[in-house]
């Protein structure tokens, strides 16, 4: 691969920003986009796919249409900062299917999450399962999306 981002070159940032925008894209339409036979093209993904810089493809659902449009991010603070309180922590909100996104954090809060339900009522159900799940939340602030503006799963190679 040449230079550039992560030592991929012009070709292997195409085929990616393509598969960005649509995973299910023929191995013959990628390969002519970027002006390579088939086989090439295929040993190309094959080397991003082993680099772990082409990670899966997906399906995007929309969650308005599923009945998912209630939008939370939650920020939380804690006092516990051990190793054995942070893993049981990230165990347990990892397996909460609510949660699309979570992050730890630099600034005034330690974690942030993304939660995804139907409604308030949902979300309601959800913090209430989240608290009574993890000992030694000090602070849990959550705030509430109106309106998406922007949202893409495309990374800018």
């Amino acid at each position: 691969m040449g230079n550039g981002i992560a030592g991929l070159d012009k070709t292997d940032r195409t085929l990616l920003r393509m598969l960005q925008q649509d995973g299910t894209l023929a191995l013959a339409e990628l390969a002519e986009a970027v002006n390579l036979t088939t086989t090439p093209c295929w040993k190309r993904l094959k080397r991003l796919e082993e680099s772990g810089v082409l990670r899966q493809r997906v399906a995007l659902l929309d969650p308005v249409k599923l009945g998912l449009a209630f939008t939370a991010f939650v920020q939380i603070k804690t006092s516990n900062h051990s190793k054995e309180w942070y893993h049981c922590f990230v165990e347990t909100v990892s397996d909460f299917p609510e949660v699309m996104e979570f992050y730890r954090m630099a600034g005034e809060y330690d974690y942030m999450m993304k939660v995804q339900v139907a409604d308030m009522a949902a979300f309601d159900k959800f913090y209430k399962k989240l608290v009574n799940s993890i000992e030694g939340l000090t602070n849990v602030t959550s705030t509430f999306a109106m309106e998406p503006l922007k949202y893409t799963t495309a990374l800018p190679v």
